[in-house]
């Protein structure tokens, strides 16, 4: 990582960007990702407000100008919903009076435009090293690569597109992802994932073709596993970022 990539936080801080001029939304989101950020983007705030239903966030970046309901209502709102959810309004309106507008709604920090990406960058790092910290509290997300796991709806994600799991996949996944990086035997995995759909008790060859199929979801390449790993002589291991 450079110097001005994203801070540890104990994952990759994943930033919702709402901004409703595409150009811009597809620039920054394309930025920041190189810079080691999760983006999700939402082009207003309805759209924001349907990721929020099922994703979480470690920062905010809202443009003030937008159709529906501006930045500034929507700071508010994400402000008395999440209090220590760092936000950061981006808006052409630079004025004393706008400013204090929206700190008053509970922006942590306010960005004039047109600015430069990299002030955008530091500014996100200085309010991110704010926020309170998490204090050891288990992650609500896995980072898989380019998707994530949630952990406590059990929704494997690829950007805000959910990734459709069997139930089958829903249950091993649920029991390899809470013990990450830890090998579960396959005799764990046939006790706890019982009997398949038509009733027959699970077998290890029956293992061994769900962990496949869950790898083409999970995996870029399923041949050359990263996160759903086998440990030889014990069973398998999933291993988030």
């Amino acid at each position: 990582m450079t110097d001005d990539e994203a801070p540890t936080l104990g994952h990759q801080a994943h930033v919702l960007m709402v901004d409703d001029d595409e150009r811009i939304r597809q620039l920054l989101q394309k930025f920041l990702m190189r810079n080691g950020y999760l983006v999700t983007a939402a082009r207003d705030a309805d759209h924001a407000r349907r990721l929020l239903l099922g994703l979480d966030f470690d920062i905010a970046i809202l443009d003030v100008m937008m159709p529906g309901d501006d930045g500034v209502t929507l700071c508010a709102e994400l402000r008395a919903r999440f209090a220590d959810l760092p936000i950061l309004l981006l808006t052409a309106k630079g004025g004393t009076s706008d400013r204090i507008t929206g700190l008053e709604a509970g922006a942590d920090d306010y960005l004039p435009k047109p600015f430069e990406p990299r002030e955008l960058l530091l500014r996100m790092k200085a309010v991110l090293r704010r926020a309170p910290a998490a204090g050891g509290a288990t992650p609500k997300m896995l980072q898989l690569g380019p998707r994530r796991y949630d952990l406590e709806r059990g929704e494997l994600w690829q950007g805000d597109a959910p990734v459709r799991l069997t139930a089958t996949e829903t249950t091993l996944m649920r029991i390899l992802a809470a013990a990450p990086h830890e090998a579960v035997t396959r005799t764990a995995l046939i006790e706890r994932l019982g009997r398949s759909a038509d009733g027959e008790a699970t077998s290890e060859r029956a293992v061994d073709v769900q962990v496949t199929r869950l790898r083409r979801k999970l995996e870029s390449d399923p041949k050359r596993p990263r996160y759903l790993q086998t440990v030889r002589g014990e069973g398998y291991m999933l291993a988030p970022d």
